[in-house]
């Protein structure tokens, strides 16, 4: 809109942009004012290396009280995060892989990416705004009984991973947290909600408790094995792009017929698909290479 402007102004005083004349025009049009723009710091980030985008919700543990999100997990709080998350990567096509847990999710942008020029500020506000603005809009389809009281807020943070190792560090570093953090959640509430343990006494009830002393509380007080809990509690969401066949009803008119006919056609689309599995093994990487392939 602005170079619009710029070119306008440019026309009404009788100069054609491209012409030496207009670029005359357009020089003496700049004001005094154009020298704070070297005041902008250059966040051109470096070549050749993985772009990590995390994203995390802020006051989130307030958020999610006072819009009554169920407890230890709420499908329909975790649902909306990945629909906003395909959303980001539909919008950002240079993203090669999502990963969400809780309140956050890790978007990947490729590593020869050029999008932006590798502005660090473009990539972290696109992300967040972009994220932002899609909770809010597809808050009503997840939560149809929750009015939305206000606004969520999301910040976000930048890292560069040099080599393919250590993006799969990283991403298997969040996959581990969202384990550890959702045992730690299923076992508190279940103290809170069927042993009737204040939150207080939950908190010292599992102090200096290990991944088995959980486990253990779990099966011998609740009868609940934590290995049958639904992966994508115990997993996180892993989005990914994949070739995906579509069936869709197309009117055409064959011939010596007067009047058109619906007849199903099949189609090859790619779109962004959420997967609840293990990302630490070797098995993911091999199942999917082109991922971390270089020219993808």
């Amino acid at each position: 809109m602005l170079r619009c402007c710029r070119a306008a102004a440019a026309i009404a005083a009788g100069c054609a942009p491209g012409s030496p004349r207009g670029r005359r025009g357009l020089a003496m049009a700049k004001s005094k004012f154009e020298y704070v723009r070297d005041f902008e710091a250059d966040d051109t980030v470096l070549p050749n290396c993985w772009i990590v985008v995390r994203l995390d919700g802020r006051n989130f543990h307030r958020f999610s009280e006072q819009h009554e999100f169920k407890k230890p997990n709420d499908d329909r709080a975790l649902q909306l995060m990945t629909k906003c998350a395909q959303t980001v990567m539909q919008e950002l096509e240079d993203i090669a892989i999502a990963y969400g847990q809780s309140d956050e999710y890790s978007f990947v942008f490729k590593k020869k990416s050029r999008w932006f020029k590798r502005r660090a500020s473009k990539f972290m506000t696109h992300v967040v705004s972009q994220f932002s603005s899609s909770y809010v809009f597809y808050w009503k389809d997840y939560f149809k009984d929750q009015q939305l009281l206000y606004p969520p807020g999301f910040d976000g943070r930048i890292v560069l991973y040099p080599s393919n190792q250590n993006l799969k560090d990283y991403l298997s570093w969040r996959q581990a947290d969202c384990h550890i953090n959702n045992l730690y959640n299923t076992v508190f509430w279940m103290l809170v909600q069927r042993s009737g343990l204040t939150p207080v006494q939950a908190q010292e009830r599992l102090r200096g408790t290990l991944a088995g002393d959980k486990n253990e509380i779990l099966f011998s007080e609740f009868n609940i094995n934590y290995n049958n809990e639904p992966l994508m509690y115990r997993k996180g969401t892993v989005l990914i792009w994949q070739k995906v066949n579509e069936v869709i009803t197309k009117k055409i008119k064959l011939p010596k017929e007067e009047e058109e006919k619906e007849v199903e056609v099949t189609r090859t689309k790619t779109k962004v698909v959420p997967l609840h599995c293990d990302i630490i093994g070797d098995q993911f990487w091999e199942e999917y290479p082109e991922i971390l392939a270089e020219d993808t």
